[in-house]
């Protein structure tokens, strides 16, 4: 009782604390207080709620807990092999990231319920933006219970502060969780604006955002035996948000300090973490921990089955497009891939000290031990080693841990220090919306013109051509596409985590190992590549999407034709069906005997 005392008591201390952010809007010297009697005034309920958005700061193996999700899928990679699902069996109810996901995601939950708790008994006589203060802090909760329900399943349930008895409960169903969620996000959103006025509050679009997500899983999953009813909820909830926001003109600017700053991409960016150097500083190392070894560290890396899944630029599949060519997979696709990746031969830009003297710009190079760097002194290229070949770090670079990929999303970054960056890191986005919205109506097999042109809007902002003809009016084909397009659109920014077990494709993405850059066949006495690579690609090098039909359907590419040419890491991959969903952590079940474990672990 001791042990379950001390827990609870820090679950309340964190529920009743206001810690402080670099936002203006969180800019306060930490507090502590008792809840009871304390959220009598407008003033007080917006210090509460501050430190629920502070909850929202945190971190799996250093990365942004939000941006960590896909590596829990086969579309990203860790750099030590055979660590997560699909790679070894790294999920077990001691790991770690398993463990953090489930503690932080009830910390949110925790102080919600201490501010919404602490309030009730003043709802009449609050004013000012009290209410609004509140609907936010329902949205903070109703995404945390979202995020557990997506990852757990069944998890403990609780709309106030918990007592010591409530803590022996069971599981509850996340079916009643998915209800309660959509009902506070209706409730919620009538107390918020359209547009939050300081920038990281959440407001409408973000709650009715939130409820479509929620329902587009309740629907993707079947639960409670009501997915259609699920997906029309779904489709309305998203079909009120289009309009009240606009895309970002350029899909870069979403992924950097200077281009968050414009118009546009605000508007984008419906819910986001937010950073500053401004005041107290919150920094983060997302783009450090993704580079080129030549001037960060390499810690993640994207896979082939993600980079083939990017159209070429006349909307074809690279297996279906005249325009695809092996020897050089980056001419004529999507620009979205040129957006999300660096490879061989691409010049690369960063900055190691947000100043002048720390930019740096070098040719990426795939196989040799020396490669490009420029001069920006001298206005002069020259050579230099090249560190993701030749140094003591190069085991983990994009050539030996990774398979042929950098990670530029989120990395593309010369305007402040790579090591110390304060762009803002999206956890919702207006192209999610509309693509929600399209795929609800896929679904419910409702295809008519809002539906073309939500995913046209998405398309069209990075220059590729609308829904094709062959497409329109063909379920599966739209099912297709609109897949493809959360994932070009979407990836590493943490929904791919759900979407894999919302499609039920975690055995396919994981079914082989991870195939990448073509080998170098031979070297000369000084490390030189002087046979292989991409210089000997063959134009019959390219992947069969047509290993079954929900491959097909799903854009998940076969190298067994041409394995033996291409690198390979994670030999031992394999999927078991407990991973659609997390293990509960084997310390809560310590805690809780009558928490029982999801089935497998």
């Amino acid at each position: 009782m001791k042990t379950k005392s001390l827990y609870l008591s820090l679950l309340v201390a964190l529920g009743v604390f206001a810690a402080s952010c670099t936002d203006d809007f969180l800019d306060r010297t930490p507090t502590s207080y008792a809840s009871s009697g304390f959220y009598k005034s407008e003033a007080a309920v917006k210090t509460g709620v501050s430190g629920i958005y502070n909850s929202l700061y945190f971190s799996v193996n250093r990365l942004t807990a939000y941006l960590f999700l896909d590596h829990f899928t086969a579309m990203c990679m860790e750099r030590d092999e055979n660590t997560t699902i699909g790679a070894g069996g790294g999920l077990n109810p001691d790991n770690a990231a398993v463990r953090s996901w489930w503690t932080y995601n009830y910390y949110i939950v925790a102080r919600a319920n201490s501010v919404l708790y602490g309030a009730e008994p003043y709802l009449e006589t609050l004013e000012g933006k009290s209410k609004q203060y509140l609907a936010e802090a329902k949205v903070l909760r109703a995404f945390a219970y979202y995020n557990l329900i997506a990852s757990y399943g069944d998890v403990p349930f609780y709309a106030e502060p918990v007592t010591i008895d409530q803590y022996e409960d069971a599981r509850v169903s996340k079916v009643t969780i998915l209800d309660f969620i959509l009902a506070e996000m209706d409730e919620a959103a009538e107390d918020l604006p359209w547009i939050a006025a300081d920038r990281g509050r959440v407001d409408k679009a973000v709650a009715l955002g939130l409820k479509a997500r929620a329902a587009l899983l309740g629907g993707s999953l079947n639960y409670g035996n009501k997915g259609t009813e699920y997906f029309r909820i779904a489709a309305a909830a998203s079909k009120e948000v289009i309009g009240k926001r606009e895309l970002a003109a350029n899909f870069d600017d979403l992924f950097n300090k200077t281009g968050q700053a414009k118009d546009d991409a605000r508007s984008e960016l419906m819910f986001e973490v937010m950073y500053s150097d401004q005041g107290e500083e919150k920094t983060h190392v997302v783009s450090f921990g993704v580079v080129s070894r030549n001037y960060g560290q390499t810690g993640r890396h994207p896979s082939q089955i993600l980079v083939d899944t990017y159209e070429c630029i006349d909307g074809k599949r690279i297996d279906e497009s005249p325009l695809y060519n092996p020897k050089n997979p980056k001419a004529n696709r999507d620009p979205r891939f040129a957006s999300t990746f660096w490879m061989h031969g691409d010049t690369v830009e960063g900055n190691s000290t947000g100043t002048e003297t720390g930019r740096i710009r070098f040719i990426l190079e795939g196989f040799n031990p020396t490669t490009q760097f420029f001069n920006f002194s001298t206005d002069e290229w020259y050579t230099g080693n090249n560190a993701d070949i030749n140094s003591a770090a190069a085991w983990t670079s994009f050539v030996n841990r990774g398979v042929g990929y950098i990670w530029k999303k989120f990395a593309n970054v010369t305007d402040e220090a790579i090591n110390k960056t304060t762009f803002n890191i999206p956890i919702m986005r207006y192209a999610e919306v509309l693509l929600t919205y399209a795929e609800a109506k896929i679904e419910l097999n409702e295809l008519d013109e809002s539906v073309y042109d939500a995913i046209n809007q998405v398309r069209n902002r990075s220059h590729m051509p609308d829904v094709s003809a062959d497409r329109i009016g063909n379920q599966d084909k739209m099912k297709q596409l609109v897949r493809r397009e959360r994932k070009v659109e979407l990836i590493a920014e943490g929904l791919h985590f759900v979407d894999m077990r919302r499609w039920g494709i975690g055995a396919i993405e994981n079914d082989s190992p991870s195939y990448g850059y073509p080998l170098a066949q031979s070297y000369d006495a000084n490390g030189y590549i002087t046979s292989g690579g991409y210089d000997d690609v063959t134009p019959d090098m390219i992947p069969d999407f047509q290993t079954s039909t929900l491959h097909d359907l799903n854009d998940i590419a076969n190298y067994d034709a041409y394995k033996d040419k291409l690198k390979v890491r994670d030999r031992n991959r394999f999927w078991e069906n407990k991973f659609e969903l997390f293990p509960i952590p084997q310390e809560e079940i310590d805690r809780n005997s009558n928490l029982e474990q999801n089935p497998g672990y």
